[in-house]
Formats: structure tokens, sequence, C-alpha cells
């Protein structure tokens, strides 16, 4: 056997052996389903847990049907979701960690959070302009700190 075809028999084995491991200890769904009643995508994984997350939080579903969103597929691997019809897939772990997109999705999310209205806010608001506004930032100079 020649060094080349060794070194190639080494490598997929310990590739090998790695995907087993991976497949063992790492997330992986066997079944997913849009539930319309709670507007949640619930994902069942191998070793019995179940999550679900709201599809309208995830990148390609928020303006999905439900009955787009009940197309949900497993990829073989377990690894991922995949809805065909909306040319979007989603990864299970990253899912599972609060991950629903592209970085630039998820900082699209965080902005709109914060242009939430809701009547609490408006009252914090109200009461920290009552006692003058947004406090200023204090500087952290050493020189700052003195004077």
């Amino acid at each position: 056997m020649s060094r080349s075809t060794h070194d190639f028999d080494e490598r997929y084995a310990r590739a090998v052996e790695q995907g087993a491991l991976e497949a063992r200890t790492q997330p992986r769904a066997v079944s997913a389903r849009y539930d319309p009643e709670t507007g949640r995508i619930e994902v069942e994984l191998r070793n019995g847990c179940l999550f679900a997350f709201p599809a309208h939080l995830a990148q390609g579903l928020g303006g999905a049907t439900p009955e787009q969103l009940a197309k949900v597929e497993v990829l073989p691997t377990g690894y991922g979701l995949h809805w065909e019809e909306l040319d979007a897939d989603l990864s299970v772990p990253g899912l599972m960690q609060g991950v629903f997109g592209t970085a630039a999705w998820m900082r699209e999310l965080g902005q709109a959070g914060g242009r939430v209205r809701s009547p609490a806010k408006a009252a914090a608001a109200r009461e920290n302009g009552r006692k003058g506004g947004r406090p200023r930032k204090r500087s952290s100079s050493p020189a700052a700190r003195e004077g």
C-alpha cells in the first residue's frame, strides 16, 4: 500500500469515527411539524426531546402560509430543516441556540425588537424623561475620574 493511500485510509477512518460521535452527541431531528394553533414549528430529536420555535422568527418563514409551513422536511442527516417551496433551510443545532438565520437576519430581528412599542416601554420612557432623560455616559479615562 502506498503512503498516500495509507494516509487517506487513516483520515477516512478518523472522519467516520468523528461523524459517528457527532451523530450520537449532536442534536439531530427525527421529525418536524407546523402547529397552526401556536404558530410554531415543533421538532422532535433523536434523544426523545422536543422543542419548538415561532415560525415568524425564522429567516425565510415570516410571510409563509400555514400550508407552506406544514411542508417542513427533516434533512436525511437530521441536522437541518428544509422547506422546498420557500427555499428555506435552517440548522437544528443553530435553532436550539436561538439562531434563526444569518447574522444579518439576527441583527434585523434585534433592531425590530428595539422598535417595539408597548405600554410598559412608553411608561418607562416617560419616567426617564421626568428624571432628565437618558443618563450621560461616564468617561472611563483616569483624568475624568480624578477631576
